[in-house]
Order: C-alpha cells, then sequence, then structure tokens
C-alpha cells in the first residue's frame, strides 16, 4: 500500500513572524537581516521584496540598491524557535514520525492515518493558520522526494505578493508523471555541476532523466547515477528519520570591518572555540577533529584541520588546536574577513581517571559549574582567569 507522506513548508517564515509583531510590514518589501553597514545579508525577505528580484542570501547593500525603500527588520531568533517547537507538535500530534529538516521545514509520514493525506493536509494548514496565525504551504505524495518538489511546484504557481499558501497533491503512480516537464535541477542532488554535466548530454528535463538509460548514468556519475535514475521515475524509498546524528558543531563569525589585528583575532577565536566546546557538553559529545575556517578580503576561504591525540569536550583544548592552524595558515598581517572554528569525529565523552588525566577530570568539574552557573545567570556572569 503507497505511504501518505506530507512535507510542510512555512511560507517565508521569518517575515510572516515578523508581521505577526508589526502588522505595518504586510504587504510591503522588506527583508529579515543584518545591517549593510555590517556586511549583513538577506536571511528572509517577503513576497513583496522577492516580486522585485530580491532573495535570501543576498548582500543586503545589494538589496537595498535594487529597493533603496526596503525595511530591514533585525532576526528574532527566540521567537522564531518558539514558533517553529509549536508547529512541530503539530505534526506530532498527528504521527510519531515526523523529520524536521529545518526550523521552518518538515516531512510527516501519516500512513497510519485513516483519513486522506488531503484532508488531514487541509486541516493542518488551517490549524497552522487560526492559532499561529502562520502561512504555510504543503506537498502530498507517496515518498519524501515528490512530496518536497509538489510543495516546491505549488509555492512557485502562486504569482504575486501574497503568501501562496499552496497544497499540492500527487497521486500515488503518477510521480514520474508529474515529475517529467520538470527542470532537472529539481531533483535531489543536481547541483549547478550536475546540471550542466546533464545538459552537455542533451538532459534538460527529469523526464529527458528517466529516459536516459541508467547503465550509461551509472558509468558517467558512479553510484549518484543510479539515484538519479530512480529518482527521476519519482522512487525514493527513504523512511522519513526522526533523529539525525549530528556530524559537527561549528561557529562562525563575518566582522563588520576586515580585521589583521593578532589581538583580536585570537580573542574572537578563543570565543568561538568556548561556544563550541560549550555546545558539545550541552549534547553529551565530544569530538576529535578540530577545523578552522578563514576567509580573506577577496572572498577566498581557506580551511585547515588537525585531529586531537583524543576527544574533548573542552574550549580551551579546541581553542588551543585552532589558534595552532590560525598561526599556521595567515601570513602576519594579513587581512581577515570571516574566522570560523567547528570539531568533528563526534562521540560521547572519554573521561580518563588514570593519574594523567586527574587534572583534566578537574577541569572538566570546573567547567561543569561554570555551565550551570551561566544558564542560571547567563554567560557573563563568570569566567576562568586568564
Amino acid at each position: 500500500m503507497p505511504r501518505k507522506i506530507i512535507h510542510l513548508d512555512l511560507d517565508a517564515f521569518f517575515c510572516a513572524v515578523e508581521e505577526l509583531a508589526d502588522a505595518s510590514l504586510q504587504g510591503k518589501p522588506f527583508a529579515v537581516g543584518g545591517r549593510p553597514e555590517a556586511r549583513g545579508v538577506v536571511s528572509s525577505c517577503s513576497y513583496a521584496a522577492r516580486a522585485l528580484g530580491i532573495h535570501s542570501a543576498m548582500p543586503m547593500r545589494q538589496a537595498l540598491q535594487i529597493c533603496p525603500q526596503l525595511r530591514i527588520v533585525p532576526p528574532d531568533h527566540h521567537r522564531y524557535s518558539e514558533l517553529s517547537g509549536q508547529v512541530m507538535q503539530y505534526l506530532c500530534d498527528l504521527s510519531p514520525l515526523v523529520e524536521p529538516i529545518s526550523i521552518d521545514e518538515a516531512f510527516v509520514d501519516i500512513s497510519d492515518l485513516a483519513e486522506t493525506a488531503e484532508q488531514v493536509a487541509r486541516q493542518l494548514q488551517q490549524k497552522i493558520w487560526d492559532e499561529l496565525h502562520l502561512p504555510c504551504s504543503v506537498g502530498i505524495a507517496s515518498n519524501k522526494l515528490v512530496a518536497k518538489i509538489a510543495t516546491d511546484v505549488g509555492k512557485k504557481a502562486v504569482r504575486g505578493p501574497d503568501y501562496p499558501r499552496a497544497l499540492t497533491r500527487v497521486p500515488a503512480g503518477q510521480e514520474a508523471e508529474f515529475l517529467a516537464p520538470l527542470s532537472a535541477s529539481m531533483l535531489w542532488g543536481v547541483g549547478k555541476k550536475t546540471e550542466a554535466s546533464l545538459a552537455a548530454l542533451g538532459i534538460h528535463t527529469i523526464g529527458d532523466l528517466a529516459r536516459w538509460p541508467e547503465k550509461d548514468l551509472e558509468k558517467r556519475f558512479g553510484l549518484h547515477g543510479v539515484d538519479l535514475a530512480r529518482h527521476a521515475r519519482g522512487l525514493d524509498e527513504r523512511p522519513v528519520v526522526t533523529e539525525h546524528e549530528v556530524k559537527s558543531i561549528s561557529q562562525e563569525i563575518t566582522f563588520a570591518q576586515d580585521v589583521k589585528e593578532d589581538e583580536q583575532l585570537e580573542a574572537t577565536l578563543k570565543a568561538l572555540a568556548e561556544h563550541v566546546g560549550r555546545s558539545l557538553r550541552q549534547e553529551h559529545l565530544a569530538g576529535s577533529t578540530v577545523k578552522l575556517k578563514l576567509r580573506w578580503t577577496d572572498f577566498t576561504t581557506l580551511t585547515r584541520q588537525v585531529t586531537l591525540p583524543a576527544p574533548t569536550d573542552q574550549g580551551e583544548e579546541i581553542y588551543a588546536a585552532a589558534l595552532a592552524l590560525l598561526h599556521k595558515a595567515r601570513p602576519p598581517g594579513r587581512y581577515v574577513r570571516l574566522i570560523g572554528v567547528g570539531i568533528s569525529g563526534l562521540g560521547a565523552p572519554v573521561r580518563q581517571l588514570e593519574l594523567w588525566g586527574q587534572a583534566a577530570e578537574k577541569q572538566r568539574k570546573l567547567q561543569t559549574v561554570l555551565d550551570e552557573l551561566q544558564d542560571k545567570y547567563g554567560k557573563n556572569v563568570i569566567g576562568k582567569g586568564k
């Protein structure tokens, strides 16, 4: 029996939340993001702004050149998380099989419900609108791939400055027919490079791809080619996954002005490393590979990494490793636009109680106390001495 998969996408979520706080924004071109003087980018923009050519990830300075009267609204991430949590709870009330993709997007498997998927989707849309005043679009299909594409197709079909609030259903058995006329770029795994490679073969639509010999796709693209062939025919057996393994934790910052002072770079790197360490401890994880990310004034990005002798969840150890990478990677006096630090190779923390590990264990216990104090009174309440 075909599955019933719903893909839900909150329409211009950040903007919709901001309109709840300030009704004067409704119908106006505005963007959520950072100020242009701080090199801010557009995190989200209203549909009125999109109609002018503004889009997410665009530098705010460029967005203002397109629309000088564009209103800029600083993001309220706490409120976004709060409302996202309420929406996700609505989904969990429908089914235990919920897979959040991001703060404003999720899959839910409702195969066990007696109602039709369309009935459930319409009720869900209305509930989110009535109780939270948030618009959303929904795609319905027998698998995740087609449900997601259905949402995208439905949203693109709605023109104008209003939220699309689309609902698009692809009946089981009609997946390949639905996909055939669409651009091959709408398939998962088809980025600009793969799209160009397919175009060189004369493959422009998903239908073109479905008709191409699978063996040849495998020969040209390896296992990815096999996936492309199956997806082009509307086949996707992947289950809705309720939990995802965290593979890495990172923090980065883009400076308002390029920085060349060693002291400022090192202080920023230390703060980022401590934030990563705290995130590790909150997740009860430790990591073994520290990664440094740098972006120069010309937007060239460089990454370096090093594997530690033992996994850690301590900011000071992460900082020491990242600092050594910084000294090796950065020529003296070179300006830095962005700096970041991350850690991967995650697993459960290993506690060494042997003689040489006693000092480290004492440090960890002290850090735990500091974490608890900062949770209760704020991160600036107390810190370790230099």
